[in-house]
Protein backbone atom coordinates (compact mmCIF):
# COMPACT_ATOMS: atom_id res chain seq x y z
CA UNK A 1 0.00 0.00 0.00
CA UNK A 2 1.45 3.74 -0.97
CA UNK A 3 2.59 5.74 2.19
CA UNK A 4 2.58 8.99 0.70
CA UNK A 5 -0.35 11.59 -0.56
CA UNK A 6 1.46 11.39 -3.77
CA UNK A 7 1.62 7.69 -4.29
CA UNK A 8 -1.84 7.54 -3.38
CA UNK A 9 -2.53 10.08 -5.70
CA UNK A 10 -0.48 8.42 -9.01
CA UNK A 11 -2.20 4.54 -7.82
CA UNK A 12 -5.35 6.54 -7.80
CA UNK A 13 -4.10 8.03 -11.66
CA UNK A 14 -2.74 4.75 -12.77
CA UNK A 15 -5.78 2.55 -11.88
CA UNK A 16 -8.61 5.19 -14.05
CA UNK A 17 -5.74 5.18 -16.96
CA UNK A 18 -5.77 1.02 -16.78
CA UNK A 19 -9.67 1.19 -17.16
CA UNK A 20 -9.55 3.65 -19.68
CA UNK A 21 -7.16 1.63 -21.80
CA UNK A 22 -8.63 -1.13 -21.00
CA UNK A 23 -12.12 -0.15 -22.66
CA UNK A 24 -10.38 1.11 -26.01
CA UNK A 25 -8.49 -2.34 -26.56
CA UNK A 26 -11.48 -3.74 -25.84
CA UNK A 27 -13.91 -1.77 -28.29
CA UNK A 28 -10.84 -2.66 -31.02
CA UNK A 29 -10.85 -6.29 -30.77
CA UNK A 30 -14.85 -6.19 -30.45
CA UNK A 31 -14.98 -3.93 -33.71
CA UNK A 32 -12.77 -5.96 -35.47
CA UNK A 33 -14.22 -9.32 -34.42
CA UNK A 34 -17.67 -7.90 -36.04
CA UNK A 35 -15.70 -7.10 -39.27
CA UNK A 36 -14.65 -10.63 -39.36
CA UNK A 37 -17.89 -11.94 -38.70
CA UNK A 38 -19.38 -9.82 -41.75
CA UNK A 39 -21.32 -7.41 -39.51
CA UNK A 40 -19.05 -4.72 -38.98
CA UNK A 41 -18.77 -1.11 -40.70
CA UNK A 42 -14.95 -0.62 -41.47
CA UNK A 43 -15.00 3.05 -41.11
CA UNK A 44 -16.23 2.89 -37.24
CA UNK A 45 -13.58 0.07 -37.22
CA UNK A 46 -10.54 2.79 -38.30
CA UNK A 47 -11.90 5.12 -36.23
CA UNK A 48 -11.84 2.92 -33.33
CA UNK A 49 -8.25 1.88 -34.05
CA UNK A 50 -7.12 5.67 -34.46
CA UNK A 51 -9.30 6.88 -31.26
CA UNK A 52 -7.13 4.28 -29.30
CA UNK A 53 -3.65 5.34 -30.85
CA UNK A 54 -4.69 8.87 -30.46
CA UNK A 55 -5.31 8.33 -26.49
CA UNK A 56 -2.24 6.19 -26.16
CA UNK A 57 -4.17 3.02 -25.19
CA UNK A 58 -2.13 1.41 -28.34
CA UNK A 59 0.91 2.46 -29.75
CA UNK A 60 0.49 4.35 -33.55
CA UNK A 61 2.36 1.50 -35.35
CA UNK A 62 -0.16 -1.19 -32.96
CA UNK A 63 -2.34 0.99 -34.51
CA UNK A 64 -1.39 0.95 -38.44
CA UNK A 65 -0.87 -2.77 -37.80
CA UNK A 66 -4.01 -3.46 -37.33
CA UNK A 67 -5.79 -0.70 -39.74
CA UNK A 68 -3.38 -2.67 -42.53
CA UNK A 69 -4.44 -5.78 -41.42
CA UNK A 70 -7.79 -5.18 -41.74
CA UNK A 71 -7.89 -3.36 -44.77
CA UNK A 72 -5.86 -6.75 -46.55
CA UNK A 73 -8.73 -8.84 -45.14
CA UNK A 74 -11.28 -6.65 -47.00
CA UNK A 75 -9.39 -6.77 -50.20
CA UNK A 76 -8.79 -10.70 -50.20
CA UNK A 77 -12.59 -11.22 -49.67
CA UNK A 78 -13.51 -8.43 -52.07
CA UNK A 79 -11.23 -10.17 -54.14
CA UNK A 80 -12.60 -13.57 -53.63
CA UNK A 81 -16.28 -12.62 -53.92
CA UNK A 82 -15.24 -11.29 -57.85
CA UNK A 83 -13.76 -14.65 -58.83
CA UNK A 84 -16.84 -16.39 -58.04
Amino acid sequence: MAHSKQALKRHRQSEKKRVANKNARTRIKSVVKKLHAGSGDMADAMKKIDKAAKLGAIHKNAAARYKSRLAKAKNKAKAAAATQ
